[in-house]
């Protein structure tokens, strides 16, 4: 009985081992849809974001609205496709924060209400795309195949870290 439970760990572990491209993969798939579509929104509105900006005392509307649009659409393109994902993630994570300080801040009625707003969870999901990268099925994992490749010391540090854990 107790070696079925083994298999059966074993099991289950190498088939979620297997799906590991499948939360980065969702995560940018939500991050780069829904930014991509708010920042085409807004260049296409830019007279409205200016006006909102204006309300929300947001210095520099003029200047500001479209910066804020074509980060959400440029990098959100970049997040959706996995190309420098990392470095797209954080402009997008500063909008979420400035929408958050200056949109729904005077809104909010405490940390479950923060958790809660989709602008906060937009922040978590870019964080772990920030921490753990774009995932297997990423231009930038692509990309990362092809430099390690040519780096000839990649292996060396590789296995020294493997092996500091140990």
């Amino acid at each position: 009985m107790q070696d079925l439970f083994y298999v059966l760990r074993r099991l289950a572990l190498n088939v979620l081992d297997c799906l590991n491209f499948v939360p980065p993969l969702l995560a940018r798939f939500v991050i780069g849809f829904v930014f991509v579509n708010t920042g085409w929104g807004k260049l296409h509105s830019l007279d409205h974001l200016i006006q909102y900006f204006t309300e929300l005392k947001i210095p520099f509307p003029q200047i500001q609205a479209p910066f804020v649009a074509g980060i959400e659409f440029v990098c959100g393109g970049l997040v959706l496709v996995g190309l420098a994902t990392r470095l797209a993630a954080f402009p997008l994570i500063g909008t979420m924060v400035v929408a958050i300080a200056t949109a729904l801040w005077p809104d909010l009625d405490g940390l479950n209400d923060l958790l809660g707003r989709a602008e906060f969870l937009y922040i978590v999901l870019l964080v772990g795309l920030v921490v753990r990268g774009a995932g297997a099925l990423s231009i930038d994992a692509l990309l990362a195949k092809r430099i390690d490749a040519a780096d000839p010391s990649f292996e060396v540090h590789r296995t020294d870290a493997a092996h500091a854990g140990s």
